[in-house]
């Protein structure tokens, strides 16, 4: 056989950033372009197992615990994603971290039955995500554009509370709602708008991170950051499973994996984005099923390590569309980063020690977002009189329950907690009204439709 001949046998991998997800640039290139997708993500991976400590009461030694596992599981879960094992994996440029969707349902989870309750429902919600995954394609017409984009758009909503609670030092503290807490939450946000308006690449795209060092830098020359546990965190450990431990319990289970189902679905579009705007063709439907698997995988992986569901994170999709570079290699690299920086407890108390007003100064942007990425799928569907009822009947639900807590106090038993955060009985309204009105449009195929996007988009180029 001639040279020529076992290079078109065995051919070797590209060397090239193209739209291939196979392609492999050099590592000069492709380290660089690791380390800007952890940029990218490392504010909001961190900010939920800092939110979640403060609900249950965690040391500062617990908060950095937490912290630490949770850039330890992003990692390995955005490995099994990038390189997958068997039928699990989109084996596309997918950047996991921990999930904001299951914050609304876990905080008065958390507040109610303990940590290990939330650990317990999210090791069953993600092997129930591992089962959505395998039969895809049977039942991903239950949850349209309204559905989805309501439950979404509920869920900034519910988080932006958290957020300004934040912002003006965290519920409890002395200095609750100072002058210096709002001030400092407002330099967050200010400086997080300018970055994002006036920087480029992967400035632009880490404009929150850019938001957070500043303002913690202003923190310390205010004398607001206490470094005592830093001193007392390790150099080196290795993350340690069932810290906490599990216990399930009905209630927490039923909240948990009917958000679920939503972040399934955001991977969905995440990984259709992926294929569409970095690599300009459809998602197959071995990529969408392995992908809403992987998703599953690494939320039973992070209970079992103490932390939150993950997901396919959105900031770093965006990111691949504006670079170009669809190399899932590239994404690799940025996981074993991650789990680098997860086995350092030290850089998980140097997080810790941010001000919760400097947290809550991003939290304002993060949170709006996903309300506002809500409002965008919310736009796929036909606003007619069928889906403006939807709508309204899920808004009126999602929003007025948890200004109105004397009704999910007259609940029975545990169900007012469901009823507490306003999401579950918004989601389960949705679902149903979707089903059961008439009148309920046609989808066109993923496929299809994300073919006659591309289509559109090259004859706009």
């Amino acid at each position: 056989m001639t040279e020529s001949e076992q290079s078109s046998a065995h051919p070797r991998p590209s060397r090239t950033i193209n739209r291939n997800p196979d392609a492999m640039p050099p590592l000069a290139k492709a380290i660089p372009l690791g380390l800007q997708h952890i940029m990218a993500m490392f504010a909001g991976n961190v900010t939920p197992p800092i939110i979640i400590a403060g609900v249950i009461g965690a040391s500062a030694g617990e908060q950095i615990f937490l912290i630490q596992v949770a850039l330890f599981v992003a990692g390995v879960s955005t490995l099994i994603q990038t390189i997958g094992i068997g039928p699990i994996g989109a084996r596309l440029p997918i950047v996991q971290g921990t999930s904001f969707g299951f914050l609304p349902v876990a905080l008065p989870l958390a507040k109610a039955f303990g940590l290990p309750a939330v650990l317990g429902a999210s090791f069953v919600a993600g092997l129930m995500q591992v089962v959505l995954g395998a039969f895809l394609k049977k039942i991903r017409h239950w949850f349209s554009p309204v559905v989805t984009g309501i439950v979404v758009l509920l869920i900034g909503i519910t988080l932006m509370p958290v957020g300004l609670n934040y912002a003006a030092g965290g519920v409890g503290s002395e200095d609750f709602a100072s002058p210096t807490n709002l001030a400092l939450a407002c330099f967050v946000l200010v400086v997080t708008i300018a970055v994002h308006q006036l920087g480029r690449g992967f400035i632009k795209a880490s404009s929150i991170l850019f938001g957070l060092v500043a303002g913690y830098l202003v923190a310390i020359a205010l004398g607001k950051v206490d470094f005592t546990h830093l001193t007392d965190a390790g150099w080196f450990a290795v993350p340690k499973p069932l810290e906490y431990g599990m216990e399930f319990s009905l209630t927490a289970i039923t909240g948990m994996v009917l958000i679920m189902f939503v972040v399934g679905l955001e991977t969905i579009g995440n990984i259709s984005a992926i294929t569409t705007g970095g690599a300009g063709r459809a998602a197959k439907d071995r990529e969408l099923s392995g992908g809403v698997m992987a998703d599953g995988v690494a939320t039973s992986f992070a209970a079992v390590f103490n932390t939150l569901p993950n997901t396919a994170y959105a900031q770093n999709v965006g990111l691949i569309t504006l670079t170009g570079v669809v190399s899932r290699h590239v994404v690799t690299i940025g996981g074993l980063l991650l789990i680098a920086m997860g086995l350092f407890p030290k850089l998980g108390g140097l997080v810790a020690a941010m001000p919760h007003a400097v947290l809550g100064g991003a939290g304002i942007v993060m949170f709006g977002m996903i309300a506002s990425a809500g409002l965008k799928i919310i736009q796929e569907c036909e606003l007619d009189q069928r889906a403006m009822l939807i709508i309204a009947v899920a808004l009126s639900l999602g929003i007025g329950l948890p200004a109105v807590e004397a009704i999910s106090e007259t609940m029975p038993g545990q169900a007012g907690l469901l009823l507490k955060s306003g999401l579950v009985p918004a989601a389960v309204a949705a679902l149903a009204l979707d089903a059961v009105l008439p009148g309920k449009p046609s989808r066109q195929p993923p496929e299809r439709r994300d073919a006659t996007l591309t289509t559109s988009e090259s004859a706009n180029r």
